[in-house]
């Protein structure tokens, strides 16, 4: 079967708009053809392939598992033909085109963010679109180069390079402090005022550790949020004891606005920052520039570890 043969390839065009638009009459609008051509061309698509990939009804269409899969399967493909197109296009000591990043919200903003300024200025051709989320984006259907991510990675589609550890840790504002005093063990948490992140994998629990020891306590606080951020800035203006990772409390620390509490103490968390791309991916020239810029971001160690 010749991939390249004109007639799947309208075929594979007609099921990637249909994906894309859910209905034949909006995806046949985009490929300028009438939905009956459209549906005849993925009719013929299911009996070469003798799977059955959209169920038809008379209201919608509905993917299958395997048409699904089918789908995302095609979209690497033909990101893979896009981006082959583009080196073979541009000239090879110049990175152009365009580059998508998923990158973490609040890391993004705080740390990742100016160095993707100065990767920008060092390639002036070259397009970013960036999206900042705390959600785990699917970057091989969505269709991003590469992603930055905290913690864990179940996705095995993705080729991880470990960038470096990351520690969650207990401080507080030396105002909390002098008004409520310090905890002396995990125990003593549950008789103070503690910032909740609800996207902790434990929330509502703090698990933390130390030396072996371990010890799970719930924490009450008048203020639980989505958002560390935001948690931080109430952590600074004395309203509790806030649980964060360091790269979340170092510039504060640094600028004496919160202090260490528990110090022995963190979340049992074994955590990393992961620079990640789809495994199937062709790896373009921008891919690699972006993927060798960010490691030497990180090469000594990680930018907010002071030590």
């Amino acid at each position: 079967m010749d991939p390249f043969d004109s007639r799947n390839a309208d075929e594979l065009s007609a099921i990637l708009a249909l994906a894309d638009h859910q209905t034949f009459s909006a995806a046949a609008k985009v490929l300028e053809r009438h939905p009956s051509v459209l549906s005849k061309r993925i009719s013929a698509l299911e009996m070469r392939l003798g799977v059955r990939l959209v169920e038809r009804t008379t209201r919608a269409v509905r993917f299958t598992d395997i048409g699904e899969r089918f789908v995302e399967n095609l979209r690497v493909a033909a990101r893979m033909i896009e981006e082959a197109q583009s080196e073979a296009l541009q000239d090879s000591s110049e990175i152009q085109g365009t580059l998508r990043l998923s990158l973490p919200s609040a890391m993004g903003r705080m740390w990742l963010s100016p160095m993707v300024a100065e990767f920008a200025k060092l390639h002036p051709h070259l397009y970013l679109e960036l999206e900042y989320t705390d959600q785990f984006v699917d970057i091989v259907s969505k269709g991003y180069d590469l992603a930055i991510r905290i913690g864990d990675l179940p996705d095995s589609r993705l080729i991880a390079r470990k960038l470096c550890d990351q520690t969650r840790i207990l401080c507080a504002s030396t105002e909390y402090l002098d008004n409520y005093g310090a905890p002396s063990h995990p125990h003593d948490l549950v008789n103070h005022h503690c910032l909740s992140y609800t996207g902790f994998n434990t929330y509502p629990d703090w698990r933390l550790v130390s030396q072996g020891s371990s010890v799970t306590v719930r924490p009450k606080g008048a203020i639980k949020s989505n958002d560390n951020e935001g948690l931080l800035i109430a952590a600074k203006h004395g309203l509790g004891i806030v649980a964060g990772s360091t790269w979340l409390m170092a510039r504060a620390m640094r600028k004496g606005q919160l202090v260490r509490v528990l110090p022995d103490w963190t979340f049992n968390t074994d955590a990393g920052v992961y620079l990640v791309r789809p495994s199937s991916a062709y790896t373009s020239a921008k891919v690699d520039a972006f993927k060798r810029f960010i490691e030497s971001k990180f090469e000594k160690r990680a930018p907010w570890d002071d030590s």
